[in-house]
C-alpha cells in the first residue's frame, strides 16, 4: 500500500517470521549462539524461552534456516502447533523427519519409527533437531513426559537428536514443575525485550532489508517508540506500520513524533475499544 510512496521494495514492519529482517541485537546473538551451540555439540535438549512479541519465533525460524543449509550435517523437525494430540504431535516429528508411519494410531508403532529414523540418521553421520515453538500452549504435562522421553534415543556417547524447546514465559514454570525434564536441559536461556537504544538500529535494519537506505523517522521517535512499545519487537513493528500509513496519508516525508504520538492514541484506543466490547 505504501512501499511506493517511501521508496521501499516491500513492507518493512509485518510481524512474520521472515528471517531475513532478524536482527540481531547482543541479547538475540546470545541466544542464537546458545542454541546452535546446543546442536552442534549435539547435546540432549535445550530451552528458550522470553517475553511475547520479543522474536522467539523469528529466531526459530533463523535456526531452522541455518541447519536446512546443512543438509549434510542435519535432519531437521519444526513444530509450530504443539497444541495437539500427543499421538499427532509425535506423528508429525515422524513425518517431518521422512518416515512412512505417521498416521499409526499406535505410540509404539509411531516410536519405532522415530527410532528407525534416528538410528539411520546417525549412520548417514547427521544429527537430528527437533524444533518446538509455542511450546508454552502444550496444556498436558503427559505430553512433555513423552517429549523428554525422546531424549532415551541415544548411543553410548551421544544423544541421537537435540530437542529444542521455544515459548512464552510461563513455559519455564511448566518445565520446572516436572524435575525429571528441568534436569535433563543442557542449556536455557530468557530472551527480553529490545534496549531503549537498540531500538533505532533495529528499525533501520528493517528498512535496509526493505530497499530504504537512508532514514524517514526523526531522531525524537526513537524515544517516544521505546516508550510505548517497551522494546518489544511486535508492538515497534505496529506502531511503524500504522505510522508509514499515516505519513503516507499527509503526504510528508518525515515521520515526526506528532505522527508517532497520533498513532499511539490511535492504538490505544483501538485497544480500549476492544477491551470495552
Amino acid at each position: 500500500m505504501y512501499e511506493e510512496y517511501w521508496k521501499l521494495k516491500e513492507k518493512p514492519f509485518e510481524n512474520t517470521p521472515d528471517s531475513r529482517f532478524f536482527f540481531c541485537s547482543p541479547e538475540h546473538e546470545e541466544a542464537l549462539m546458545r542454541l546452535l551451540y546446543s546442536v552442534e555439540e549435539r547435546k540432549g535438549s535445550a530451552m528458550l524461552s522470553g517475553e511475547y512479541g520479543s522474536g522467539k519465533t523469528l529466531l526459530s525460524r533463523v535456526i531452522y534456516g541455518k541447519l536446512m543449509q546443512q543438509e549434510e550435517a542435519y535432519k531437521v523437525a519444526l513444530i509450530v502447533n504443539p497444541a495437539i494430540p500427543v499421538l499427532e504431535l509425535l506423528g508429525e516429528i515422524v513425518y517431518q523427519l521422512g518416515g512412512e508411519n505417521s498416521a499409526a494410531d499406535r505410540k509404539i508403532d509411531i516410536l519405532r519409527s522415530l527410532n528407525e529414523i534416528l538410528f539411520q540418521t546417525a549412520k548417514e553421520g547427521k544429527h537430528t533437531v527437533v524444533i518446538v515453538d509455542e511450546s508454552q500452549v502444550i496444556a498436558d504435562e503427559s505430553v512433555f513426559e513423552e517429549l523428554r522421553l525422546l531424549l532415551n534415543f541415544q548411543l553410548n556417547e551421544r544423544f541421537l537428536l537435540t530437542l529444542l524447546l521455544l515459548g512464552q514465559p510461563e513455559l519455564r514454570e511448566k518445565i520446572d514443575r516436572i524435575p525429571q525434564f528441568r534436569q535433563r536441559l543442557a542449556l536455557r536461556f530468557h530472551l527480553t525485550t529490545l534496549k531503549p537504544d537498540e531500538v533505532r538500529s533495529y528499525i533501520e535494519h528493517r528498512l535496509r532489508v526493505a530497499g530504504r537506505q537512508d532514514n524517514m523517522f526523526s531522531d525524537g521517535v526513537y524515544r517516544l517508540i521505546y516508550e510505548h512499545s517497551q522494546g518489544v519487537p511486535r508492538q515497534i513493528n505496529n506502531l511503524c506500520d500504522l505510522s508509514l500509513v499515516i505519513g503516507m496519508g499527509r503526504k510528508v516525508n518525515i515521520i515526526d513524533e506528532q505522527i508517532i504520538s497520533d498513532v499511539v492514541k490511535d492504538m490505544f484506543y483501538h485497544q480500549e475499544a476492544i477491551a470495552n466490547g
